[in-house]
């Protein structure tokens, strides 16, 4: 079982002026401890949960660059890119852009989005959640079109109008960056992993709550004939903050482990995430490594 990174605050003690250095110590600490992916919120605002929208928010692709800068071996990406935040157009050339001078490391993590509040504040447009849905469809089809060279034309959807799908340089990633579609929504957003992720991210909410999404899944798969086993599975675990829980946590672990969950992704919930991962996540890298 591998160990993911998402950093999810930017309100350092020293203020905005030391982010950047962190941010590099971070994804120096992540290497060192061998994590295995790193990634970043993609909000405007702050969540409400996190202190709020006056709380200090980067934006989540410049950020990446920052850290592909500073990085040589984690995978980098958002966790994940609402679809009502860019064009698909745009998201698919900026994610290429990452995955080409990061050397093949991008991801694509992408959802419905649900922050109401910072699409108000900055005037973006927030539409209904059926219609937020019907747009993440086409972004995943425009985004698989745009990375596959032999596929350049206009696509028409319901909406979103593309005169051309070209998309120069293509993905150095192979065959194109990875897809990781978050949520648990069993209707809408797992049938769209099985027919387009390649990668699921749930809440650890429990062993029992993650192996139900994971049966509902494989339904999904079955009914669009895709393999199962082609989607890796991950979970998002915000309960580990200090190694004095490690045994506990590997406890939990092995039964997530048990499920067929491939990586699980650990938030910290302090503004120095570099002494977090030092302290707390590179002993749990191997622990879990162990497990299969």
């Amino acid at each position: 079982m591998r160990v993911g990174v998402h950093i999810n605050r930017f309100d350092h003690p020293r203020g905005a002026v030391a982010l950047g250095p962190e941010l590099a110590a971070a994804g120096a600490a992540a290497e060192a401890a061998g994590v295995s992916w790193l990634s970043v919120m993609d909000h405007y605002f702050q969540m409400e949960g996190n202190g709020g929208a006056e709380n200090a928010m980067l934006e989540a692709y410049t950020t990446l660059g920052f850290l592909a800068a500073h990085t040589s071996t984690v995978t980098l990406g958002t966790l994940v890119t609402g679809v009502s935040y860019r064009h698909p157009g745009l998201l698919a050339k900026i994610a290429t852009t990452l995955d080409v001078l990061s050397g093949g490391r991008a991801a694509l993590g992408i959802g419905a989005a649900w922050y109401d509040r910072e699409h108000e504040g900055l005037g973006v447009p927030f539409p209904p959640l059926a219609e937020r849905f019907e747009r993440l469809e086409e972004t995943l089809r425009i985004c698989l079109r745009m990375w596959d060279p032999s596929a350049n034309g206009p696509f028409e959807g319901k909406h979103y109008r593309l005169a051309e799908t070209l998309c120069v340089p293509a993905p150095v990633s192979a065959p194109r960056p990875e897809i990781m579609i978050g949520g648990g929504g069993e209707k809408k957003t797992l049938r769209l992993v099985a027919q387009y992720g390649d990668a699921c991210n749930l809440f650890a909410s429990s062993p029992r709550e993650v192996a139900h999404k994971l049966d509902v899944l494989r339904g999904h798969c079955e009914t669009v004939g895709r393999p199962y086993e082609k989607i890796r599975r991950t979970i998002l675990h915000a309960g580990y903050q200090d190694e004095s829980g490690l045994d506990d946590f590997t406890r939990e672990m092995g039964e997530y482990a048990g499920l067929g969950v491939d990586t699980v992704i650990l938030a910290p919930s302090v503004d120095d995430p570099a002494a977090w991962i030092a302290r707390a996540v590179a002993p749990a890298v191997g622990r879990l490594a162990e497990l299969g």
